[in-house]
C-alpha cells in the first residue's frame, strides 16, 4: 500500500492551475476579460503566499501570512461565484474549482484558528513560571 503524504502546497498549485484553465475558457467579452484579469492573480498568489508562510519568522508572522492566503482565497472564490451566478461560463471546471475553493478556505480558516490557539498556549507556558515567581515572592 502506497503512503501518500498530504501536501497543501501541491494542492494550492493544482488549484491555481485549475483556475488558470477556467480563465482560458472565459468568453472574450468585457466581463470575461475583467474576470480573466482578476482570477489568475488571486488564485496564484495564494500558493505563493503559502510558500512564504512556511518560512515565517514567528507565530505572529505565520498567522499574518495565512490570513493573507485566506484573503486571496476569498477573492478568487467570489470571482468563481460571479462566473457561476451571472452565468458567464457553464463548465464543470468552474463548479469543481468553486468546490475546491470552499474546501481550501475551510482548511486555512482552521489553520489560522489552530495557530492562534497555539500562540496563546505558548504565551501562557512562558508566563506561568513568571507568575509562580511573583506569587512565591
Amino acid at each position: 500500500m502506497e503512503n501518500k503524504r498530504f501536501d497543501l502546497e501541491d494542492r494550492l498549485v493544482k488549484f491555481a492551475c485549475m483556475c488558470l484553465d477556467v480563465c482560458d475558457l472565459l468568453p472574450n467579452t468585457k466581463t470575461g476579460q475583467n474576470l480573466e484579469y482578476q482570477l489568475p492573480k488571486s488564485s496564484t498568489s495564494s500558493a505563493l503566499v503559502y510558500g512564504e508562510a512556511q518560512a515565517a519568522e514567528s507565530i505572529a508572522d505565520f498567522i499574518h501570512k495565512m490570513k493573507v492566503v485566506l484573503k486571496e482565497m476569498r477573492e478568487y472564490r467570489i470571482n468563481l461565484r460571479i462566473i457561476i451566478e451571472k452565468p458567464i461560463l457553464q463548465s464543470e471546471k468552474v463548479q469543481i474549482a468553486y468546490k475546491e475553493a470552499n474546501e481550501l478556505m475551510a482548511i486555512f480558516l482552521k489553520s489560522v484558528e489552530t495557530a492562534k490557539q497555539n500562540k496563546i498556549s505558548s504565551t501562557f507556558k512562558f508566563l506561568i513560571p513568571y507568575f509562580l515567581f511573583i506569587i512565591s515572592w
